[in-house]
Order: structure tokens, then sequence, then C-alpha cells
């Protein structure tokens, strides 16, 4: 998984709340919105670059940096209690924190740029993997991701469009796209079949990330802000699914996270398990992002 696309789970952060079920289409005024709120999200990379703020978030308060190196992940909403109502929709925006101790950005990037190993790496949510396209101005990526909460089960067929940068010795970040989100009805059986995209119930409609990471202090820092577009949840049962769809959304973030920490980790035992597609490069932030 790359290091903005660590938000596997929260595909689902609304699959199997009572009365969702019913289908619900994009619209196009929700879109313009999340147009909006993800380009002043990739403003705010451009403070930390420009150094108006610091780099890591794990740096803008006293104590983060040593729970991390602890072994904690640190997890935060970043739209108020990390559901923002749009019209139409709702946009979910959290950030989560990791140590890697005795890693270096050489070793992060070789398992989140093996985009055929997330099957592996982040199962049982990811079913399918794939890399499309991979160079050092352009990679494209494929997932399946399945899941089952409460009573009802899920799949989603995306696309990715991702870049990596890096923004100096000992520090990069990378901003991710999904350019095409498509619900799986049946998924598994024999009328399995995809339905076109912005159509279904909903469950996700866009993601987009930017993750950041950092070489210090005998390890590496990684953070991912994670970013998802869905269906709206009515204002009658908001006050008892938003507390659930929360919940789902900070152990979401945990489990890719520690997946990634471990798979990073693995490689001190197995040396060259995990291949980089392609390295980075140095650039600004990148302005034409996929929508």
């Amino acid at each position: 998984m790359k290091a903005g696309q660590i938000i596997l789970d929260l595909t689902f952060l609304t699959a199997g709340l009572p009365g969702l079920l019913h289908a619900l289409d994009l619209r196009v005024n929700t879109l313009h919105v999340w147009n909006d709120y993800t380009e002043g999200a990739d403003s705010g990379m451009q403070a930390r670059l420009d150094g108006r703020e610091p780099f890591l978030w794990t740096d803008e308060v006293p104590g983060r940096a040593s729970g991390l190196q602890h072994g904690k992940i640190l997890i935060g909403p970043l739209a108020g209690h990390g559901i923002r109502p749009v019209p139409n929709g709702l946009i979910h925006d959290w950030i989560g924190a990791v140590f890697i101790p005795h890693a270096s950005i050489r070793s992060l990037l070789a398992v989140l740029h093996d985009y055929d190993r997330y099957k592996d790496v982040y199962k049982p949510a990811v079913a399918e993997s794939k890399a499309l396209a991979c160079t050092e101005a352009d990679q494209r990526f494929s997932m399946v991701w399945q899941h089952k909460v409460l009573f009802v089960s899920a799949a989603i067929e995306g696309q990715y469009s991702a870049r990596e940068f890096i923004a100096g010795q000992t520090r990069g970040y990378n901003i991710g796209d999904t350019t095409e989100v498509r619900e799986i009805q049946a998924y598994g059986e024999s009328g399995e079949h995809l339905l076109a995209p912005g159509h279904g119930s909903g469950f996700i409609w866009r993601m987009h990330s930017i993750a950041r990471y950092e070489e210090r202090d005998g390890g590496v820092y990684l953070e991912l802000e994670a970013i998802a577009l869905t269906r709206d949840i009515p204002l009658s049962l908001r006050w008892l699914v938003s507390p659930v769809v929360n919940h789902l959304s900070i152990d979401s973030l945990t489990t890719s996270l520690r997946q990634t920490r471990e798979a990073v980790e693995s490689l001190e035992e197995e040396p060259g398990r995990f291949v980089s597609c392609a390295a980075p490069e140095e650039h600004s932030l990148h302005a034409g992002r996929a929508r």
C-alpha cells in the first residue's frame, strides 16, 4: 500500500448501519464540495513544506513522539469529531501516526510500493491487488476490498493514482486519490458484477490521502491523513450511528498502520521480500491530481 493509501477499511464506514441499505448515487454538488475540501487539505501540506507548520502532526503536541517510540499508534480526528456533513454526503477525515524502529525510508517504500503484495500485507480487508503502471512520474494500482459490518457484506473495486515526493534528506510525502470506485454486487457469487462509478449503496464514493514520513530517532515516523467521502446518515440516526462510524474509522486506521509496521519490520528477517516498483522524485506539491 502506498504511503497515501492506508485507508482500507474506511471503504465500509457506513456498511450495515440501520436504514442505510437502499441505493444512493453520488451527486454533482457533493463532488464539488469534496474537490474543494481535498484541495484545502493539500494546501495544508504545502504549509508544512514551507515551514509554516511542523512537518509532522506528531510534533504539534509534546509527548506524541515519545508515545509512538514506545509502540503506541495514535489516531485523531481532523474534521470536527471525524465527520463533516456536506450536501448529500459525509466527509470523514482522520489522521494516524506510527513509529517503526530500526527502519529507513528505503525499507518503508519497499513495502508501500509493492502493490502486488497488498493482498498479503493487508488481508483480510484486501482481497486482490495489482500494480497497473509504475514510473517515477505516475503510479497507478488497483485493489478489491471486502468487509463485513454487522450483517452486511460489501465489496469495492478501486483504482488509484498516487505520487511520491522527496522533501529533504530524511523526509518525504505522498498524495493519493481514487480515480475510480465501483461497488461489487453479489461478490464471490455466480451473479457477481460491477456497478457503474457513483452508483450503489454509497459505502464509499471517493478517497484522498496525504502521508508523511521522516527518518529520525533510530527509525521512521509514518503519518497518514485519510479522507473519505461516503453517503449521508439521516439526521434522525446520526446521534446513534456517528459513534459507531468513528469507532470503525479508528480501528481501521490503527489496523492498517500496525500491518504496515509489521511488514517493514519483517524486512529485517527477509531482505528482498518486498520490491519497490519506482523511486520517488524530488518535486513540489503536485497540483494535477486525478478526480
